[in-house]
């Protein structure tokens, strides 16, 4: 039994009164392993008053390479959690505040291999395993987790490895296939962000024209990002990824409309900007490093750059095939980290992953078939980055997992009416 070392930090108050405390946690990295190298894993608990006497709720942030979320302010599902729960929110390993993985760091683990070997213990069981030793780190029993798109993914692999350590799990927008390749995932979403893009441009259909004024703009050549770096065609095209939120679809349009300093073909400082801020992995490096290693299965072909290779089936969205390809998700192409400054240190360790095969396991399926936890699962209709259908096929592989399905919202629910599914939710896990 692998329990962390826990070093409490600070304690400070925001200014509704909510009590923050840091923790530090040292765990293996790697848990096969547990008198080896170490890493730092930090959290911060949330407490809407001394916490005395309430029980643990662990947040399973999106990603992967996602960060505890910083709200300047309690609201929606957080709020709602307090009234129950003291709230643990975790850097997952290798960002924010745990030890980190970035163009700096990871070049000093040596070769890129070396560096390939590394980033392999960053993904769903490692971060599981960290969750149990830090609970075990707290001295709690069983906890409530509540897990966001990866963080739902993490959730199944939790409850597949270390089902003991809950008390319950819910999940938003996050059922990932439980076997096959990656493939399967691209597939589907491409077709849900083709759906998309038409409700976006029948609503808005003189942004078509501005979205192909762009790519010809773009085409010349001559455009670079903030960062000194070339703006491309298939870099504009993600900013598609605004299209997996309900209020984001307008955020998209309002950009589109001010691409252009008026009068004139130049494209505005304030659209180079929130291209930047969409495509760089300056801030979240393994969201592209490890973006398709979340759905590598033992015994399965390489993800191989899954995204680029089933593009070929898509021409609507391929810029070699179309003047005005269609804006991609969540989807990582192969030139990701040839044009990013905070990836290129990072490129051919990046690659060595992408053509890895002998992944470990990420779930159990028979252990999920025998789940006695509860689980209550929101499952968006129209989600763009985690299909419905292949997350209701996986729902019904989960004993004791009810599904709510929900045309309401999209992938970002919980930040719209993060009170309203919190409650349901929750009710769904305790009525159980």
């Amino acid at each position: 039994m692998t329990v962390a070392t826990h070093r409490p930090g600070a304690v400070s108050r925001m200014q509704d009164g909510t009590t923050i405390t840091d923790h530090f946690f040292t765990v293996p990295l790697d848990y096969t392993k547990p008198t080896g190298e170490t890493i730092t894993v930090y959290a911060r608990e949330y407490c809407a008053d001394s916490g005395e006497g309430k029980p643990w709720l662990l947040f399973l942030q999106g990603g992967p390479g996602g960060k505890g979320t910083r709200p300047s302010r309690v609201s929606r599902w957080m709020a709602e959690a307090l009234k129950h729960y003291r709230v643990l929110m975790l850097d997952q390993r290798g960002t924010g505040l745990s030890t980190p993985i970035n163009r700096y760091t990871l070049p000093e683990r040596g070769t890129p291999e070396a560096q390939a070997r590394y980033l392999r213990q960053f993904r769903a069981p490692d971060i599981v395993a960290d969750a149990e030793a830090i609970r075990k780190g707290l001295g709690s029993g069983p906890w409530v987790t509540l897990g966001q798109s990866f963080g739902g993914f993490c959730t199944l692999t939790y409850l597949s490895f270390a089902p003991e350590g809950l008390a319950g799990s819910m999940i938003t927008g996050g059922i990932p296939p439980l076997q096959g390749p990656a493939d399967q995932v691209l597939q589907a979403t491409y077709q849900r962000m083709r759906a998309r893009n038409q409700e976006y441009f029948h609503r808005y259909p003189t942004d078509f024209e501005t979205l192909s004024a762009i790519y010809r703009r773009v085409r010349q050549g001559d455009v670079v990002l903030p960062d000194g770096s070339p703006l491309t065609v298939g870099r504009v095209q993600a900013l598609g990824i605004l299209l997996g939120g309900n209020t984001r679809i307008d955020a998209l349009h309002y950009l589109l409309q001010e691409a252009f300093i008026p009068g004139t073909q130049r494209l505005a400082d304030t659209f180079l900007e929130a291209v930047y801020n969409q495509v760089s992995r300056a801030t979240n490096p393994l969201y592209l490093v490890l973006h398709e290693a979340i759905y590598a299965q033992p015994g399965a072909q390489p993800t191989a750059w899954a995204a680029q290779r089933v593009l070929t089936e898509h021409p609507d969205f391929d810029p070699k095939k179309t003047t005005t390809p269609l804006l991609t998700g969540e989807m990582c192409f192969d030139w990701y980290p040839d044009l990013d400054p905070a990836l290129q240190p990072m490129a051919e360790a990046t690659e060595i992953l992408a053509q890895y095969s002998n992944w470990d396991r990420l779930y159990d399926l028979d252990q999920l078939a025998e789940n006695s936890v509860p689980v209550a699962a929101l499952v968006y209709t129209d989600d763009v980055f985690v299909d419905r259908d292949l997350s209701i096929a996986s729902a019904q592989q989960v004993n004791n997992l009810q599904i709510w399905e929900s045309d309401a919202w999209h992938h970002d629910g919980i930040g719209e009416a993060g009170a309203e599914i919190f409650r349901r939710l929750h009710y769904m896990i305790n009525r159980a």
